[in-house]
């Protein structure tokens, strides 16, 4: 990423005020990374809020994730609920992805991907039809132990925004840079923060970008 020494120096001071702003991180693990497939799909759309509250219906509505890959798209839309803009658009990804699992394994299950080393299994998931980036770097980083920063739209926007990074930069120029700033072992946490103030701040810094925007408009 261009000017990264310079972008370094400020992404050492939000981790920091991230830190002091939350100080205790919720783990996330999988021991099935189907489950995080599926989680990640839901909420790289969805606020982290609204995807929790979406994979609790879908656990109490569907038997299991198989019973979810044979469902209608009307069915697993309807169960996201009438408030979900890209309802029906997660449920296509999801369908296609489980399908796409199944096809290869012969069942809805990932568990193979758990004897893999790392780059191996990254591959494997990239070959998952449909699936964005966020959603390869979260299984990494939730279930396959790898190195990741899992970004979405929102995170992006922030970040850029906020002037963190550079603003030509593409998500997977950030994404290197960033798992080049943060270390394995704080990963998860970094993630969790990052992604908790772009949902609860980036409205307020969407609408100061607007405004400079504007200013510049006029001059």
């Amino acid at each position: 990423m261009k000017d990264s020494k310079e972008y370094s120096k400020k992404m050492v001071s939000l981790y920091r005020s991230l830190k002091r702003k939350c100080s205790v991180v919720p783990k996330v693990t999988y021991d099935e990374p189907v489950d995080a497939l599926v989680y990640a799909i839901i909420s790289d759309r969805l606020s982290e809020e609204s995807a929790q509250s979406a994979i609790k219906r879908f656990t109490e509505h569907f038997v299991n994730w198989n019973d979810l890959r044979v469902s209608r798209m009307e069915e697993i839309a309807e169960v996201l609920g009438p408030d979900v803009p890209v309802a029906r658009e997660i449920a296509a990804v999801l369908i296609t992805a489980l399908r796409s699992v199944f096809n290869k394994y012969n069942m809805v299950s990932l568990k193979a991907l758990c004897k893999m080393s790392k780059r191996p299994a990254r591959v494997a998931l990239e070959k998952i039809e449909s699936i964005s980036r966020f959603v390869v770097d979260y299984c990494m980083l939730t279930s396959l132990r790898g190195h990741a920063i899992p970004l979405t739209k929102t995170m992006i926007e922030y970040l850029k925004n906020s002037e963190l990074v550079h603003p030509e930069a593409d998500e997977q120029e950030i994404e290197g840079f960033l798992s080049r700033q943060v270390s394995a072992g704080n990963a998860y946490g970094f993630y969790f923060l990052l992604r908790q103030e772009s949902e609860t701040c980036g409205a307020s810094v969407r609408k100061k970008a607007v405004r400079k925007t504007k200013k510049k408009a006029k001059k």
